[in-house]
């Protein structure tokens, strides 16, 4: 097991963001350059065919001229050439541009260092000065210049050894310049292949090597979770205040409930009845210490308590605070609303009291987080239940 100190742990989203501000990204100069040599080789030959026929058209013009040459002409056939010259120019540049901006993008995109623009202290440090010069990045790169000198001369070897034959005199002129171009295109060719693929393998070695740099420890991580999410110490206070706040709200709705029905100890709902809003509801539930307080401030308010398990159970099963009971239920509710109400008529309120539909079993209900929200006035067993207690008033 590593300690918490170990950068074991990759970097969060927020601190890969961080560094990018830092330019801490795996990334290559090498690659773009070894791509705009390889297309530059490869587009070559079309483009200087192109260019060569329209410099022939010029030289042709300006030679047969005769008679009609003239300022005017002459400077026609230098815009000309110049025009073409420009464009091609503007073309091999723009291919050029285009692949360095392509090379920067699969690397990672563009991005701005904030952070590295301002000055630290810590870039003074002899210390880390020298370990940059001497340190593992330092000797990856003499290798890596080494490796790529290597290669490139021995393509280039290669490429010249086999265009030696042709020189000496035994081959027509044109022929020789003719598979000199092609040879030396196809030399570029493999010269940029070879740098591309060192490319490649830079590459891979940076980002590994940024990888560990960027590495995070768990203590690290921990604080990290800490100052964008809040302290989960702050945030459970937080919670228990809410809680506190919405069981003290809750508190003060038993005043207005017309029943509490409890188990007799451990569960305690209280219900409230109004024909203007339908079905009744939940305006209190809870268990233990909180059913206790529930019973204890419905005494005091002269809220009647029944004592009839079953119901009180399925309805602490099957509701929240707010909520009205579910349609199963109308009826059992209803029998013991009736039974509240008609004292109510007789001026008697609160005390404890069995239920009057004694210990009847109860149709089976979902538990609240399944049960669909009930709507008011949209079932016919809530018409039904509301005219029924209608009548008991």
């Amino acid at each position: 097991m590593s300690s918490g100190g170990e950068k074991t742990e990759k970097p969060t989203p927020k601190r890969r963001k961080e560094n990018r501000k830092e330019g801490q990204v795996p990334r290559t100069q090498e690659l773009g350059g070894w791509s705009s040599l390889l297309v530059v080789a490869m587009t070559f030959p079309v483009l200087l065919g192109h260019e060569l026929s329209a410099l022939r058209e010029i030289m042709v013009t300006s030679l047969t001229a005769g008679d009609t040459a003239s300022t005017a002409l002459a400077l026609r056939l230098l815009v000309d050439a110049a025009q073409h010259v420009f464009f091609s120019l503007v073309l091999l540049g723009s291919g050029i541009l285009l692949i360095g901006v392509a090379a920067a993008l699969a690397q990672g995109g563009f991005f701005l260092a904030t952070k590295s623009i301002k000055p630290k202290w810590s870039k003074l440090d002899p210390i880390k000065g020298a370990k940059r010069i001497f340190g593992p990045q330092a000797a990856w790169e003499g290798a890596k210049m080494l490796l790529k000198s290597s290669l490139v001369g021995l393509v280039a070897y290669v490429g010249i050894k086999s265009m030696m034959p042709l020189i000496g005199g035994l081959v027509p002129i044109p022929t020789v310049i003719e598979m000199v171009s092609d040879k030396s295109l196809a030399l570029i060719r493999n010269i940029g292949l070879v740098g591309l693929a060192m490319a490649g393998a830079d590459y891979a070695v940076t980002r590994r090597r940024m990888g560990k740099q960027t590495r995070m420890s768990k203590e690290e991580i921990k604080q990290e979770y800490k100052q964008t999410e809040g302290d989960p110490m702050i945030k459970s206070a937080i919670r228990s205040r809410q809680l506190a706040a919405a069981r003290n709200r809750m508190m003060a709705d038993i005043k207005e409930a017309d029943v509490v029905l409890v188990n007799p100890t451990h569960v305690a709902v209280a219900l409230r009845y109004d024909a203007q809003k339908g079905a009744p509801r939940v305006v209190a539930r809870g268990a233990g210490a909180i059913a206790a307080k529930i019973r204890q401030v419905a005494a005091e308010e002269s809220v009647p308590l029944v004592r009839d398990v079953p119901l009180a159970r399925a309805l602490y099963r099957s509701t929240k605070v707010g909520q009205e009971i579910p349609p199963e239920l109308f009826g059992a509710v209803a029998q013991v609303l009736a039974f509240v109400i008609s004292r109510r008529t007789r001026g008697q309120r609160g005390g404890s009291h069995r239920s009057p539909r004694g210990e009847a079993e109860l149709p089976a209900v979902l538990d609240a987080g399944r049960r669909r929200r009930y709507e008011p006035g949209t079932r016919t067993g809530a018409k039904k239940h509301s005219a029924r207690l209608a009548t008991s008033r």
